[in-house]
């Protein structure tokens, strides 16, 4: 389509030049095509593309009438039937829109298959993060070589973007619907598929939704997340705390971690990179987690464009309380049958480990969903350079608000044949709390400490 290959031509020109140049700002011209005929108010292709697997985007999910707020969330896509399988015998007439990582986990495992359903483009936005963005096209920019941003209001500073690290960025800065307090279960299963759960409770704000924000003066903080661990017992007790800035090279970021055996709050540099994730048994890197969060700088990055791909979307089923965490954990993946994807439009991203910087991944190829920009497909490569692990993020329309979030969190090591499942919720109450308001001394490391008491 001439709208990708007019993306793809500024992603080269991007990349040939340093990703961290001042090149974000749009014209007003430019920007006043968010929301209109061509682009949606985040910046992604309003049309359906030429054969129609891919609708034209006309405002996002609508709740089912039957939803009440509170309760689990229904399907609105139910009734939807598998319009074909992939497996391992006929991937490759679809191999243009299959990841590197995906071909390999078809391969490697003779249960693993990809049922594909009707694309539903179910992103909406509210009236205020429109109105951000809109401004954000004209006012973002980069800054410190990529690693940091500025001249931006609330989510998703580079709409309509012009370099790899912008589409960085809006991930890391993409809508998050509200303030939230969550809970949710990770799993690392062993290669014949039996596993421990681990619960967590979270909670998250952006600066800008903090209820006192017009006396927090730490104008360096994007926003605030804190992670407690609540079970198994020999575990509860521990919590996590990061205030994420938006320049890591000037204000790296700040983590804090409480350790219930020793009664004890420390500042934790090793939150970041390739540092191992909270109790993942070394399956995923700090910066796995949420698709990819934290700096940038180690990396050399590289736009490659937008592509189609089939990627988990939609995900109410594999989410749905009627299951249990053994219907969906299995040997080596989740369980096919529960899993659904959708073809998507997706922005393509290259980033390669610069020489002198360490990191456990060489290269990765992270794909960035054009409605939402959450990375939802990721290759990730070891030191020789050989394809090592593949991470996907499941997610769906949380209709009460208007967050397009994710669900399930998968990091699959296709060495070991093990992998790690972040954000399971099917036997919880409820998963995502909107309601709750935060006030800054809700994010110190003395209220890390309270949150640690057993």
């Amino acid at each position: 389509m001439k709208f990708i290959k007019t993306m793809c031509a500024i992603g080269v020109v991007a990349a040939s030049v340093n990703a961290g140049n001042v090149m974000a700002k749009v014209s007003s011209e430019e920007a006043a095509k968010l929301g209109g005929s061509e682009l949606t108010p985040f910046g992604g292709e309003r049309a359906g593309n030429a054969d129609g697997s891919i609708p034209e985007w006309t405002g996002g999910v609508v709740a089912p009438a039957a939803y009440k707020v509170g309760e689990s969330y229904i399907d609105p896509y139910a009734g939807d039937k598998i319009l074909f399988t992939i497996t391992k015998d006929n991937m490759a007439q679809y191999a243009d829109k299959l990841s590197d990582g995906q071909k390999k986990m078809l391969t490697t495992y003779d249960s693993y298959k990809i049922n594909v359903y009707p694309t539903h483009r179910s992103a909406k936005y509210n009236e205020l993060m429109i109105k951000n963005a809109t401004k954000n096209a004209t006012t973002a920019f980069l800054v410190d070589e990529g690693n940091g941003v500025d001249g931006f209001v609330g989510a998703v500073p580079f709409p309509i973007p012009n370099g790899p690290l912008e589409v960085l960025w809006n991930q890391i800065m993409r809508d998050r619907g509200e303030n939230f307090k969550r809970t949710q279960v990770q799993v690392t299963p062993t290669a014949n598929g039996t596993f421990s759960p681990i619960q967590f409770s979270e909670e998250f704000s952006p600066r800008y939704l903090l209820s006192d924000v017009a006396k927090n003066k730490d104008k360096g903080v994007y926003f605030y997340f804190k992670q407690q661990v609540t079970a198994p017992a020999r575990l509860a007790g521990n919590v996590l705390l990061v205030h994420e800035t938006v320049n890591q090279v000037k204000d790296p970021r700040r983590a804090w971690i409480y350790n219930a055996g020793q009664r004890r709050v420390r500042r934790a540099p090793q939150v970041a990179y390739d540092g191992p994730g909270t109790a993942s048994d070394g399956l995923r890197t700090t910066d796995n987690f949420d698709g990819f969060n934290g700096a940038p700088d180690r990396y050399n990055w590289v736009l490659d464009g937008k592509q189609e791909l089939y990627i988990p979307y939609n995900s109410y089923k594999l989410d749905s309380n009627d299951l249990k965490y053994t219907d969906i954990v299995s040997a080596g993946h989740l369980n096919p049958e529960y899993v659904r994807t959708e073809l998507h439009r997706v922005w393509k991203v290259t980033a390669t480990l610069k020489e002198g910087k360490r990191h456990i991944y060489s290269k990765r190829v992270m794909y960035f969903d054009e409605d939402t920009w959450s990375m939802v497909v990721a290759d990730l490569f070891d030191g020789r350079g050989e394809l090592w692990r593949f991470q996907n993020v499941h997610s769906k329309a949380y209709y009460d608000t208007h967050l397009y979030g994710p669900t399930i969190e998968t990091v699959h090591d296709l060495v070991s044949g093990r992998y790690i499942s972040g954000g399971l919720a099917n036997e919880l109450p409820s998963r995502y709390d909107f309601s709750k308001t935060f006030k800054t001394k809700d994010f110190t490391p003395a209220a890390l400490r309270r949150s640690g008491k057993r």
